[in-house]
C-alpha cells in the first residue's frame, strides 16, 4: 500500500483523521500544522499542501474542486460529503479508494457519503 500524506483542513472530523491514521495513512491536520482557528483561505490550504507535498483532504468541496480546476499542479485534493452519522465507514471510503491509486499527483478524488 503507497503511504498517503495527506493535509487535512480545519473542518475534517478528527475521528476520521484518527481512523485513516489508522489504516496506516500520513495525515497532518491544520491544527497540528500550527495553522488553526486563523480563517486562513483555502487556495493558502492548497498552498500549504503543495509545500508539504500533500493531498488536502476536506470536506469543502466546491471550493475545492474550483481550485482543482484553477490550480493544475498539487499532490491532490479528495473531497468528501460530510457523513457525521458513519465517521468509520467514510474513513474506510477514503481509504478503499486511495488503494486505488498509485499517485494522486494532480487528481481530484470524490468520496461520497452512503445513502
Amino acid at each position: 500500500m503507497m503511504k498517503t500524506r495527506l493535509y487535512a483542513d480545519e473542518n475534517f472530523p478528527k475521528t476520521v483523521v484518527e481512523k485513516l491514521t489508522e489504516l496506516g495513512h500520513d495525515v497532518l491536520t491544520v491544527r497540528e500544522a500550527g495553522q488553526a482557528d486563523q480563517r486562513i483561505p483555502d487556495t493558502d490550504v492548497l498552498a500549504y499542501a503543495i509545500k508539504l507535498n500533500r493531498a488536502v483532504i476536506t470536506q469543502n468541496r466546491n471550493d475545492f474542486i474550483q481550485l482543482h480546476k484553477r490550480v493544475k499542479k498539487h499532490a491532490g485534493i479528495i473531497v468528501c460529503r460530510e457523513d457525521h452519522k458513519h465517521p468509520f465507514q467514510l474513513a474506510q471510503r477514503i481509504h478503499l479508494k486511495l488503494l486505488t491509486y498509485t499517485s494522486l499527483e494532480n487528481q481530484l478524488i470524490r468520496v461520497n457519503k452512503l445513502k
